[in-house]
């Protein structure tokens, strides 16, 4: 399995090839987000490691980028960053899992083989459609009667979730295990808040409206009342 680590600590990225190294894994490091950005965009890896704070844009910003150029690669944010808002920003950008300083070798090794596992066991339709709502998992490009809708990387993943499951109601518990792992735990009010920013972009100015909740079970993606 190949690994980039984008980690600017010396005794850090040391401490992380050198244990990915003795478990046969391939480990190319940078110390700064614009060398981070030019091999993730130029080589292909199977699971890119960041650091939150680092030389040049922010980790969050090199995450953001990487997705903006279509590339897939599962992210996993390692910074000392902990709150709740700097997780949810984390994964706003695009990142799939987030560990937070310090962190046990052991603990970053499962982390790195879920997402690999995760990653290569799923299986998206290449698009999604309904009641002229189309979400292309190709370029995950959103478009409702023809109009280019944008989303954040999480909004993304929860229509995704939904639009794959039609007339599904799942609840927030299950939302949040799907779309943000085991390791993520989350209020509440977080789901509520993206599904309400979701249906303000992909319900307020069309017909039917889709995005539906169902008082005491959870939201479910429909065309039917």
């Amino acid at each position: 399995m190949k690994v980039l680590l984008v980690e600017d600590d010396p005794k850090i990225s040391s401490f992380v090839k050198i244990g990915l190294e003795s478990n046969d894994f391939v480990v190319d490091v940078a110390y700064d987000s614009p060398f981070g950005e030019k091999l993730a965009t130029t080589k292909k890896y199977d699971i890119i490691i960041l650091d939150v704070v680092i030389p040049g844009i922010s980790g969050f910003d090199l995450c953001k980028n990487i997705r903006n150029r279509n590339i897939h690669t599962p992210i996993l944010m390692l910074t000392s960053l902990d709150s709740v808002d700097d997780k949810v920003k984390g994964f706003d950008c695009g990142a799939d899992d987030y560990l937070v300083k310090p962190f046990s070798f052991q603990e970053l090794l499962a982390r790195i083989k879920a997402l690999h596992r995760r990653n290569k066991d799923e299986t998206v339709r290449p698009k999604l459609e309904l009641a002229g709502l189309e979400v292309d998992s190709t370029t995950r490009k959103v478009r409702r009667n023809g109009k280019e809708i944008h989303l954040t990387a999480t909004e993304y993943k929860i229509l995704e979730l939904l639009l794959g499951n039609p007339d599904k109601v799942f609840d927030r518990v299950i939302i949040a295990e799907k779309i943000w792992g085991y390791s993520f735990n989350t209020g509440t009010n977080t789901i509520d808040v993206h599904i309400n920013s979701l249906r303000k972009k992909i319900d307020k100015d069309f017909e039917p409206k889709l995005i539906h909740t169902r008082k005491g079970f959870g939201y479910v993606l429909t065309d039917k009342e």
